[in-house]
């Protein structure tokens, strides 16, 4: 328990350190979480896309609960992470690219700029709709809606910034997933978000 925790403080003073170089985590120039993500006021969010989420089972997953808003506690599988990442950039016109908006190490999953943007004011400017951190965990951008619905099932948890004024509501943490049948959720909620920012009718069940 104690060598845990002083994991735990490690991770967290690690990610301290580095907080002004994080997209995700910083308050700082064109890359910084604040500055990346606008809010609209004028236009509403589209119908959640893909099935109500089912409870996840056991008790929410620890977080640092500010930012950097990273998770304590994850315990990726090697089978389930390789799978995460080979399944989330099979989505059409995704690219796979080092984070602008998390810690180094994290890989964004970006739209190619092949693909117009339904609700650019979103993603502020940028193209990265979500990103994957090192240990399988990720921040996606949801309608409204679907992101209190993932935190209110326990897949995930509001990001700390959500009531900052020009900070998209709809941003979320999506705990590791520790089984093929959470990663099933897991892509389900990605596809939400990629129908979301690009209009697209994805069924994440293509996904395979």
């Amino acid at each position: 328990m104690i060598i845990r925790e002083l994991l735990r403080g490690a991770v967290l003073l690690g990610a301290l350190s580095i907080l002004a170089l994080a997209g995700c985590s910083a308050d700082n120039g064109s890359t910084s979480a604040e500055s990346s993500f606008e809010r609209s006021e004028t236009v509403n969010d589209p119908p959640t896309v893909g099935f109500t989420l089912p409870e996840r089972d056991g008790p929410r997953s620890e977080t640092s609960g500010s930012v950097p808003h990273i998770q304590l506690d994850a315990e990726p599988d090697s089978v389930v992470d390789a799978e995460l990442r080979r399944r989330a950039f099979q989505i059409p016109g995704v690219q796979d690219l080092p984070s602008a908006r998390s810690l180094p190490g994290a890989r964004g999953l970006a739209i190619s700029d092949e693909l117009d943007l339904a609700r650019p004011d979103v993603l502020g400017g940028g193209r990265e709709f979500a990103h994957i951190h090192p240990d399988g965990s990720l921040h996606v951008w949801l309608p409204v809606d679907r992101a209190l619905e993932v935190h209110e099932t326990k897949w995930g948890e509001s990001h700390p910034w959500v009531d900052r004024d020009g900070f998209w509501d709809g941003v979320v943490m999506l705990y590791t997933p520790e089984t093929l049948d959470e990663l099933d959720i897991t892509i389900q909620i990605l596809v939400d978000s990629y129908n979301f920012v690009t209009g697209a009718a994805l069924d994440a069940r293509d996904i395979t």
